[in-house]
């Protein structure tokens, strides 16, 4: 069957090519200075959808400066921050909406009960089916058996579930990940790499970590920063592909 090149149908494509190159996010121009000192300096940034884009920089290099521009957590000093096509600072209630956040200090309430704690980060969203939703997260990422437990008797692990779960409630366009691995054993780590990755196939994702195997495990996009500047952006397998791989570039661009 051979499909005809009408203008309808050319104007669908074009539709469709238009939604394809649309990124989730964008940073255009973007610098943040506190005072006299910028954490980020002239940062220009586009992530497309369905994109696990790996944050790297030492300490103190801009990382969480942008994460929280992304959330809309905090203003940039000059430049445009855009979330799903929404200024970030003009539509902050609706890009919020799109935007989920697992930070460094997972912050749960360790009293309540894991099915409890979802149902009231639900309530906070004004979900139409609050429990339906949870137990469909509760699914996606693992939680059954440990469901019924209070948050405190949790592994590492399992917390961080819990976290990537409260992140993930409103079903965000947008998941935003900062450290999300650290402290866990290696059995975890490989089962929440595994999960993160799975998220990443129907969202667009920002991971920071100073871990080089996370990168390579769970992301297609690199971004190295260094005092608040991009010095790299490339695909993982450009940086793989190299002698010494991602580690010696890291050390080699952020020195």
């Amino acid at each position: 069957m051979i499909l005809e090149a009408t203008p309808l149908r050319a104007g669908w494509l074009l539709v469709l090519d238009l939604v394809q190159m649309t990124p989730t996010i964008s940073l255009q121009n973007v610098s943040k200075a506190y005072g006299e000192q910028f954490a980020l300096r002239d940062i220009t940034l586009t992530v497309p959808a369905g994109q696990v884009l790996g944050l790297l920089g030492p300490n103190g290099a801009g990382k969480s400066t942008l994460m929280k521009l992304v959330t809309g957590y905090i203003a940039p000093t000059s430049g445009a921050v855009r979330v799903c096509g929404l200024d970030v600072m003009a539509a902050p209630e609706k890009t919020k909406a799109k935007v989920g956040y697992l930070p460094e200090h997972n912050p749960l309430y360790l009293e309540m009960y894991v099915r409890e704690y979802l149902r009231f980060l639900a309530g906070i969203h004004g979900l139409a089916e609050p429990e339906k939703r949870v137990e469909a997260l509760i699914e996606e990422v693992g939680l059954g058996v440990e469901a019924h437990k209070v948050i405190a008797q949790l592994s590492k692990g399992y917390r961080q579930r819990v976290g990537l779960a409260g992140a993930m409630i409103h079903n965000p366009e947008v998941l935003i990940l900062d450290e999300p691995t650290s402290g866990l054993d290696p059995n975890q780590l490989v089962e929440i790499r595994e999960l993160i990755r799975q998220v990443g196939e129907r969202r667009t994702v920002i991971l920071s970590t100073h871990i080089m195997q996370e990168v390579e495990a769970m992301c297609n996009r690199v971004v190295l920063i260094r005092r608040g500047e991009v010095v790299a952006d490339e695909p993982l397998s450009v940086f793989t592909e190299r002698a010494g791989g991602l580690e010696a570039a890291f050390k080699t661009l952020t020195i």
